[in-house]
């Protein structure tokens, strides 16, 4: 929904992150709920003002389990590896062509088991799919 390129980790570029992801949602709930690790910039006031601002609650990994961010891990793995976004990229705007394609096609074209062999993109439009869980039976309690 939302994503940002920068050669910095500063809380400017997770804000833009998150107005991107506000700006291409369709459906306006209430409450939306952003997970993310335990990342310095996550954690800065000015970013969670930003968020708790524009009606966002905001959610952090517990005891740096990495099956609390299954999901997200499992996404960021499929771009560096099946789209080749871990090898060496000559440049930053290199790299932001890279990763835009590289969204794209993964939220348009690549269908997903877990959504019931739909694109993200389908998925979000029709919203008739349920989410599994990757958290640990003992931590789900």
């Amino acid at each position: 929904m939302g994503y940002k390129i920068e050669d910095n980790m500063k809380v400017g570029m997770v804000k833009e992150a998150l107005a991107m992801a506000l700006k291409n949602r369709i459906y306006k709930h209430k409450e939306v709920i952003h997970h993310s690790d335990r990342g310095l910039q996550y954690c800065c006031p000015d970013y969670s003002e930003f968020a708790e601002k524009r009606g966002f609650v905001l959610s952090t990994t517990e005891k740096y389990d990495p099956y609390e961010n299954a999901v997200a891990e499992r996404m960021n793995g499929i771009l560096k590896y099946e789209f080749g976004l871990k090898r060496i990229i000559a440049n930053l705007q290199i790299a932001i062509k890279m990763v835009d394609e590289a969204v794209r096609l993964y939220n348009g074209k690549r269908l997903h088991r877990s959504l019931q062999m739909q694109t993200p993109n389908e998925a979000h439009k029709s919203q008739k799919h349920t989410y599994a869980t990757y958290r640990k039976a003992e931590l789900a309690a």
